[in-house]
């Protein structure tokens, strides 16, 4: 036991701080589409002048530099959409450097793994926490090679950081790789051109609480009206005061609409963004607005009804429903979802899956879901799993995150509390302590059907073991053996226990297929006369 980690508490997951919902935008006439492309390219062409210039600042940017900015933009503009544009810009900049130090330190990761695995002798066997060496020269002379790439790779990226330069393609770098590529992905130029276009259209206004309807640049009334405040160039497509366009669909929000619709009626800031799926040719519009965090439900009081322990694979959800004793109850459940495909279809499947498993825990009466605190950040490595391609790829196709968000999200709006527990050794020790017990001719336990026992066991705080060895007083009279068994007076005490026929338990009725053949007749038969008795009640036993 010396060798295993600290286990971190299970603790209960806080709510998510922000709702986003999207609707489409139906009924647009050609003129509607037009004012929407034109106001679109010409605030993306702001956009990326500003991304510009903020990647030309670096680290030296300051709130006047943003000022300045700021300024530059409202004349073409208007300064809300200056001020959305230049928020735009920050947050991609943000992300684009988090994006580069997490490329920094995964490159460390692998300079430190090649040169540990290269300092060892060939062939000598690794352990669980570390690889060994390679198994040949030439795998070593590969490796010695790939560390100097690797090692040339980290001087320039670390360079990078330290000169706060980040690497930024608005519309997105897989579909700017995809140009080269257009007969793999199916596409003509011109499909790919309008798709690059509208990827780098700019179309989202941040709201502002005491406004009307809680967004002055692009305004959704209750009753679905959709407004855009135009770009002071494009004052002249205008059809309503003030510099507006009002769009003649009308659009309505189906998940969360009474939600959205109390936040307009009370004047409460609402963000919207509108873009255009190309492929589909259609316009959407997402509402997003940012909520008080409720406040975490005691750990003890979530898990008073029991939990349901999940188990996170790559193509389904293994759960099973635990009592307050930590027990098994029922059988366990098993939630399938397809991660092949696009990002829709993958988010789809995972929202289905979630769907049946926060149905299934309400039918069941229980308030909490315990998981694992997954992170794969430091399994990735090529480094440290260079011939498991498989486990890779296995590992890296798991939407941790994503699950995640999704199931927090989903559970805060049915009432389930989700309990994230630390996942050492939950695959492990539930195989070993609760695979073969559950395993019967007629129903067959699988190794994730085990790991979800261990982690509602873990979150409810008990042990995974199934028994706990009872303390040594327990075990005897007392540190001493039992000998004591029954007083000397007692009739038969020093044969053997009279054996009776069928299982051993009170529960489940003796055979009586296997008990006629040694069951005392009741009835005796006399075959020279041919008459029957019956003998007396009292049966002469010892």
């Amino acid at each position: 036991m010396g060798g295993l980690r600290e286990l971190a508490a299970p603790c209960v997951v806080p709510g998510p701080s922000g709702v986003a919902i999207r609707t489409r935008l139906r009924q647009l006439t050609a003129a509607d589409e037009e004012v929407l492309r034109r106001v679109g390219a010409r605030l993306g062409a702001l956009a990326c002048r500003d991304l510009k210039a903020r990647c030309r600042d670096g680290l030296g940017h300051d709130a006047k530099v943003w000022a300045v900015r700021k300024r530059e933009l409202t004349p073409l503009s208007s300064a809300r959409w200056a001020g959305s544009i230049t928020k735009a810009t920050h947050e991609q900049w943000a992300l684009a450097r988090r994006g580069a130090l997490a490329h920094l330190q995964n490159l460390q990761a692998g300079v430190r793994m090649l040169r540990h695995r290269l300092s060892l002798p060939l062939g000598q066997k690794g352990s669980k926490k570390a690889p060994g060496g390679y198994r040949s020269r030439r795998e070593w002379h590969a490796k010695a090679r790939r560390l100097r790439v690797l090692e040339d790779r980290l001087a320039r990226e670390r360079a990078t950081w330290e000169a706060g330069r980040v690497h930024v393609v608005r519309g997105g770098k897989r579909l700017a790789r995809m140009r080269h590529q257009l007969p793999a992905a199916r596409l003509t130029q011109a499909q790919w051109r309008a798709r690059w276009e509208a990827g780098r259209w700019f179309l989202r206004a941040d709201g502002e609480s005491g406004k009307q309807y809680g967004n002055e640049t692009i305004r959704l009334s209750p009753d679905g009206e959709v407004s855009i405040r135009l770009p002071a160039p494009l004052v002249g497509m205008a059809n309503a005061p003030h510099g507006r366009y009002v769009l003649t669909g009308r659009v309505a929000f189906a998940h969360r609409g009474p939600e959205w619709a109390d936040r307009v009626a009370a004047n409460r800031a609402i963000a919207y963004r509108i873009h255009h799926d190309v492929a589909r040719g259609r316009w959407y519009v997402t509402a997003s607005w940012q909520t008080s965090v409720s406040q975490p439900v005691p750990l003890a009081a979530a898990l008073a009804g029991g939990v349901i322990g999940v188990d996170m694979n790559a193509d389904h959800l293994a759960a099973w429903r635990l009592d307050v004793h930590g027990n098994p109850t029922g059988t366990p459940r098993r939630f399938a979802y397809d991660l092949t495909g696009t990002t829709q279809h993958r988010d789809a499947q995972l929202r289905h899956a979630l769907t049946r498993l926060l149905n299934w825990a309400r039918t069941c009466n229980v308030t909490a879901l315990a998981v694992e605190d997954l992170d794969f950040t430091a399994e990735k490595t090529r480094e440290k799993h260079g011939r498991k391609r498989r486990f890779r790829r296995l590992v890296s196709g798991l939407p941790t995150g994503r699950l995640r968000a999704r199931l927090v999200s989903m559970a805060d709006q049915t009432g389930i509390t989700v309990v994230a527990v630390d996942p050492a050794y939950t695959s492990r020790w539930g195989a070993q302590h609760w695979q073969k017990p559950l395993t019967s001719k007629n129903r067959r336990t699988t190794r994730h059907d085990a790991a979800s026992i261990a982690i509602g066991r873990r979150a409810q705080g008990y042990p995974i073991r199934r028994r706990t060895t009872p303390p040594r007083a327990h075990r005897s009279d007392v540190h001493g053996p039992r000998i004591v068994q029954a007083g000397g007076d007692a009739p038969g005490r020093e044969g053997p226990r009279r054996r009776l026929p069928g299982p051993r338990t009170r529960s489940v009725p003796p055979d009586a297929e296997r008990t006629r053949a040694t069951r005392t007749p009741n009835t005796v038969r006399d075959v020279r006369g041919e008459r029957e008795w019956v003998p007396d009640s009292l049966l002469l036993t010892d």
